[in-house]
């Protein structure tokens, strides 16, 4: 196990370089002045030539990318030439709200799917299973937007339970919190648990036609027992790497979701860099969400050798 542990760990350490290089060719890649463009009207040449010494813009590129990627590796991922903060700031005050509405979509997510796509599997071809695939379906093929859209109508405007977006720190205000992360969650989470419903259902079909479970099945032995022993502990592995994965494309992709409903998160930030072409913050942005998906997709691969010891081969 140890011997996999510093083969995944330094494959993933590998794949952030790749992403480093990448994010940052890409930077460059684009035309024009990014300095410039990020100024704006605020234009001045002693403001313009300050920041394009201290992002290190008039250095070769392979020396700008090393200085760079050893600043980063120290915490620092420079200053945003919008504000004039610290990125690692920035970004740092937008984590919290991301990984909260990423949790609470997972959590949304995994309720949905955990029972549909089990039921839908013991009760092939009868109406369990024909309504757990019409919401999988109908759930995968509607964008977030229009839930989001929709809870807003009925919950919100309508009803008036709940309010209408904003982010409010959950360890701060616990009630408030809460009250502001309902909606967004169930936007996000419906699709994941449409996403995650076909998994496990056909995680779980698999599971049940393995010849260990017919075989255990012609001894006699008790159907429930059959479920839990023989099932489901073997459908669990492919469904714990699905739902990492699916965990990672929440952290990055749920920038409609906030956009819909105020929150202040990564995705949001990285999209007004896009729009000010503020590139620091950018980066940092991309290359602090590779990281954390690297980082979940590590942890996955190791749960699933923990579980399943040929993965370790």
């Amino acid at each position: 196990m140890g011997r996999y542990v510093l083969r995944r760990t330094g494959q993933a350490l590998v794949a952030l370089v790749g992403v480093s290089i990448v994010v940052f060719a890409l930077m460059h890649l684009v035309p024009g002045d990014p300095v410039l463009a990020a100024l704006g009207t605020r234009y001045d040449p002693a403001l313009y030539e300050a920041l394009v010494q201290r992002a290190g813009l008039d250095q070769p590129v392979l020396v700008q990318y090393f200085d760079w990627a050893g600043r980063a590796l120290r915490g620092d991922l420079g200053v945003s030439f919008r504000t004039g903060e610290p990125v690692t700031t920035r970004l740092g005050a937008r984590l919290p709200a991301t990984a909260t509405l990423t949790l609470g979509a997972l959590l949304v997510g995994l309720v949905i799917a955990l029972p549909a796509g089990i039921i839908s599997a013991v009760r092939q071809g009868k109406t369990a299973d024909y309504v757990a695939n019409t919401f999988a379906q109908i759930g995968v093929s509607v964008p977030d937007f229009w839930y989001g859209i929709l809870l807003i109508l009925v919950f919100a405007q309508t009803l008036g339970w709940l309010p209408v977006g904003g982010y409010r720190p959950i360890l701060e205000d616990p009630a408030a919190g809460l009250q502001r992360l309902v909606l967004p969650s169930l936007t996000a989470g419906v699709v994941t648990g449409a996403i995650l419903t076909r998994f496990v259902r056909s995680s779980m079909l698999e599971a049940l036609n393995a010849e260990h479970v017919r075989l255990a099945r012609a001894k006699g032995l008790p159907w429930r027992y059959v479920l839990r022993h023989h099932v489901l502990r073997n459908a669990w592995i492919p469904i714990i790497t699905v739902t990492g994965l699916q965990m990672g494309t929440l952290l990055g992709g749920i920038v409609v979701v906030e956009i819909v409903f105020s929150w202040p998160g990564l995705g949001r930030e990285a999209l007004d860099a896009v729009f000010s072409r503020d590139y620091p913050v950018l980066q940092g942005a991309v290359l602090l969400i590779a990281a954390i998906f690297l980082l979940i997709n590590l942890l996955v691969d190791l749960a699933y050798a923990r579980l399943d010891p040929r993965i370790r081969v």
